[in-house]
């Protein structure tokens, strides 16, 4: 398996058409053409309702150029997984050639991810069906109405977690999906994100990703315009502020190994992050203060366990 290098490797087909409906500056597009532009045309898409799902099949069309299916909330991983087994069952029936390789991929939002489908996505990594899972993960249930999350991070604004003399937005932290994934011993699981800077990142973690003889799972982080409150043509710098700040960091577990696939030497302070959403324009300096303690911890926690600093000091712009 050889990993792209620089862009001009990558692969110029298509599997996403233009005219969908997804928001302007919507990261999900640039997501699904990355991930698919790696895959390739063998590749049949499970995809549970979401802002994909709804923005990409308007009846009585479709913007997608792959075999795909549309699945309940709740059951991208129960789906995929009858998918990949009767994949296994027609080549033991002679339907089609042995050698046929065929991806399975789940693309789900992180409302049916780490929340409502979290079940099934559960039970198929512990069974170990050859699926490749990608969280498209925008921090809320955005196709719903931007109702608060699992995924979604700590004093962050969102619908159903509003902002008043009580309550401060959601006051619980960020669910760690990455780990709990990795937790279920299955071959491949990382991180990623559409930010600027980090695209090869996350398609060479897809080809790792399909070249694994059973599960994978790939959690991406992908900045929303309409539920994060910023302008359409910020989403990329979003993703990669998300990466220098610490909120986000990019590492891969490989058979139980961890590794960082993007180290930040001199880390910039959470604030130049949260200032440009307006879900965070509640936020007090005392606030931002507390969830940059967090994510100082969080970034010393990893250091810890890879055994060297990957993660450096914030450095005050």
């Amino acid at each position: 398996m050889s990993l792209y290098r620089t862009l001009k490797e990558v692969p110029t087909e298509e599997y996403l058409a233009q005219g969908h409906r997804l928001c302007a500056g919507c990261p999900e597009a640039i997501c699904v053409r990355l991930v698919t532009k790696v895959a390739g045309k063998d590749t049949i898409i499970v995809n549970p309702t979401g802002c994909l799902e709804v923005s990409t099949s308007l009846f009585p069309e479709t913007a997608w150029k792959l075999p795909w299916i549309h699945v309940a909330f709740e059951n991208g991983g129960a789906v995929a997984s009858g998918v990949e087994a009767a994949l296994k069952s027609m080549k033991r029936k002679g339907i089609i050639p042995k050698e046929t390789k065929t991806h399975v991929i789940v693309f789900a939002g992180d409302g049916g991810t780490t929340d409502i489908g979290f079940q099934a996505l559960s039970g198929m990594l512990e069974r170990g069906h050859d699926v490749v899972y990608v969280c498209i993960d925008n921090e809320a249930y955005m196709n719903t109405g931007i109702q608060r999350s699992g995924s979604t991070p700590y004093m962050a604004w969102a619908t159903t977690s509003p902002v008043g003399k009580v309550l401060k937005g959601k006051m619980q932290q960020k669910k760690d999906m990455v780990s709990i994934a990795a937790a279920h011993g299955i071959p491949y699981t990382a991180s990623a994100t559409v930010g600027t800077g980090y695209w090869l990142d996350l398609m060479n973690k897809v080809r790792k990703a399909i070249d694994v003889e059973g599960p994978a799972y790939i959690h991406c982080l992908n900045p929303c315009p309409t539920g994060w409150r910023f302008e359409p043509n910020l989403t990329v710098e979003m993703g990669r502020l998300a990466v220098q700040t610490g909120m986000w960091m990019l590492y891969e577990v490989v058979d139980g190994k961890l590794t960082v696939t993007a180290r930040v030497s001199k880390r910039r302070p959470v604030r130049d992050y949260l200032k440009q959403q307006g879900r965070f324009r509640h936020l007090t300096d005392e606030d931002i203060a507390k969830i940059q303690r967090h994510v100082d911890e969080s970034a010393a926690e990893m250091n810890k366990l890879v055994g060297q600093e990957v993660i450096g000091p914030v450095q005050e712009s």
